[in-house]
Order: C-alpha cells, then sequence, then structure tokens
C-alpha cells in the first residue's frame, strides 16, 4: 500500500518519517527494513517499509531529489535523538 495523500519532499520529512516507523509509531507488525525503491509500472520513486518476507508494508511517494540524496538515511537510519 502506497500512501497517495503524503508525499515525502525534503530529507527532514525522510528523517521523520524513518523515525516514526523505527519507534513503532506507525503500528506496523513485523517491520524488518526500509528501502527507496521505483514503482515498476511508472518509475516514480518511494520508501518502502518492508516485512521479514520482503513484502511491502507501508510505502510513501518520494520526489525526485529525495530519492537520490536519502539513500545514505535509508541505509544508515536517522539520528538517535536523545
Amino acid at each position: 500500500m502506497i500512501d497517495d495523500k503524503d508525499e515525502i519532499s525534503t530529507l527532514e520529512d525522510l528523517e521523520s518519517f524513518l523515525t516514526l516507523v523505527e519507534s513503532g509509531g506507525m503500528g506496523l507488525e513485523n517491520v524488518a527494513g526500509v528501502a527507496l525503491a521505483t514503482n515498476n509500472s511508472n518509475g516514480r520513486p518511494f520508501v518502502a517499509v518492508l516485512d521479514d518476507n520482503h513484502q511491502l508494508l507501508l510505502g510513501r511517494w518520494v520526489t525526485q531529489e529525495v530519492f537520490e540524496n536519502g539513500k545514505e538515511l535509508v541505509r544508515i537510519g536517522p539520528k538517535k535523538r536523545h
């Protein structure tokens, strides 16, 4: 499921989304990872929350800029807040 209404358009929004997923705030179960990907039918980029079977639990569209510049943030995860 990809949420059409909330496109992530800044790296700060991406970090907030990742923090929310990591903290369990999305109410998702069996979260195993997060990845940036592109839709096969239209090439549109999105961030994917995946379960332990690599199945899509939740997706959010991202801008091309966030897709290109957010790869490291997705790979290492959001900064820990103290």
